[in-house]
């Protein structure tokens, strides 16, 4: 760790703090660092927003995009407050970052009610073994939309 990452991260430490002040939502905070400056930062704001997805990556991650005008981080530094949950994992892998940094672990964020072991556990069963229902139907006639993206010669692959 270098104190360009350490400046970066207490940033992040700091979001979060101020969110958990303002009743904004969780203790969790993220930075999105390109070329040594900040592109994108947020603080979980799920309760304030009413919001599941408005946890501190995916602001941050939205930010970015839009400042940076792009839809994927390439060449971006993500600092996180705590280790990233399953769906922030997602929103992070598709936005295509060169790195992720992070201070607490998911055991840090369980110690604080905040535990993520059932969304890894759900992940690992077939979908028929899962607490969620969920049931597969009208797949021949979603082909339709696959087979147009996969016809459009002018689309924007991500």
């Amino acid at each position: 760790m270098n104190e360009t990452d350490r400046i970066f991260m207490m940033r992040a430490i700091e979001l979060a703090r101020e969110g958990v002040e303002a009743d904004a939502g969780g203790p969790f905070g993220c930075v999105i660092v390109k070329d040594g400056e900040i592109v994108g930062e947020g603080n979980n704001r799920v309760t304030s927003t009413n919001d599941p997805t408005a946890h501190a990556e995916v602001v941050a991650i939205r930010e970015a995009c839009a400042k940076l005008g792009s839809f994927q981080l390439e060449g971006c530094s993500i600092y996180a407050s705590c280790e990233p949950c399953p769906m922030c994992l997602g929103a992070i892998y598709w936005s295509r970052p060169a790195a992720i940094f992070y201070a607490g672990t998911r055991d840090d964020a369980a110690a604080a009610g905040f535990d993520d072991r059932l969304f890894y556990r759900e992940l690992e069963l077939p979908n028929e073994e899962r607490d969620l229902s969920m049931q597969q139907m009208m797949r021949d006639e979603a082909q339709a939309a696959f087979r147009m993206w996969i016809e459009k010669e002018d689309k924007i692959e991500y």
